[in-house]
């Protein structure tokens, strides 16, 4: 299938590994121009290696100031922008009486907040243009318990707000999405590192709570968003889609 992404102006935040890394190649794959976001410039350059013709930007997303200064610098740079990705996001805290106060806001700064200042800002370039896309990366524990607390609380309204943005934009040509990701597996996660420390709790953990009975891959997430940004998802707006091997407990 041609999703037609060729010479689209794509920015994706957290872009320098992971699950972001893997979508800016599947963006590089299909020719368009790729931009990547991240705090740590070691691994902006490494991508930028990886992945050859493409624009890295240094960047604190959780910080308003430098939000608004990447959008800006982003705009000067390429004129005007197509695909917005955000998928910069992070878990922190415990159990809600043992985490402070400090965790919930610095979660939010982060998988919330920082969703809900970009998209207004490209919004207002997407609106001249009357089209554009935006992909909001969000967790399946957005919708039920697992996990941490402060991240399930901000994936929640990560997906609310993504309903409630793509019913305001869609009159001007603008489609927002978001995707769900389950359990994913790469060298950066979480489940590398318990896969290697707790082998049999991990097994375990795949046998009973993954019908797929493995970790999702970061190809995997990559493959959807790719079609979810593209013209050829033009009917799906507002929606957040699953993509977790049958992990999640929603049967509607």
């Amino acid at each position: 299938m041609d999703l037609h992404l060729e010479k689209k102006n794509v920015l994706i935040t957290g872009g320098s590994k992971g699950i972001g890394l893997e979508i800016a190649k599947r963006f590089v794959e299909e020719k368009a121009n790729v931009s990547i976001v991240g705090r740590d410039i070691e691994y902006l350059n490494k991508a930028k290696d990886l992945l050859g013709n493409i624009t890295i930007y240094q960047s604190d997303i959780t910080n308003h100031y430098e939000r608004s200064g990447l959008i800006d610098k982003y705009l000067l740079d390429h004129g005007h922008i197509d695909i917005l990705v955000n998928n910069a996001g992070g878990s922190n805290g415990g159990e809600i009486l043992e985490t402070p106060m400090e965790k919930f806001y610095e979660a939010f700064e982060l998988n919330y907040f920082s969703v809900v200042d970009l998209s207004k800002q490209v919004i207002k370039s997407m609106k001249k243009q009357k089209s554009g896309s935006i992909l909001n990366i969000s967790s399946i524990y957005g919708r039920e318990s697992g996990g941490k607390v402060t991240y399930n609380n901000s994936k929640a309204a990560l997906i609310s707000f993504t309903k409630a943005l793509s019913s305001e934009v869609i009159q001007y040509g603008i489609r927002v999405n978001s995707i769900a990701p389950g359990s994913i597996i790469h060298e950066s996660s979480i489940w590398e590192k318990l896969s290697q420390e707790k082998q049999m709790e991990i097994e375990t953990f795949l046998d009973t709570q993954i019908p797929a009975k493995r970790f999702g891959t970061p190809e995997e997430i990559a493959n959807v968003a790719v079609f979810l940004a593209s013209d050829q998802a033009s009917w799906i707006v507002g929606a957040t889609i699953n993509v977790d091997g049958g992990q999640s407990k929603m049967n509607f």
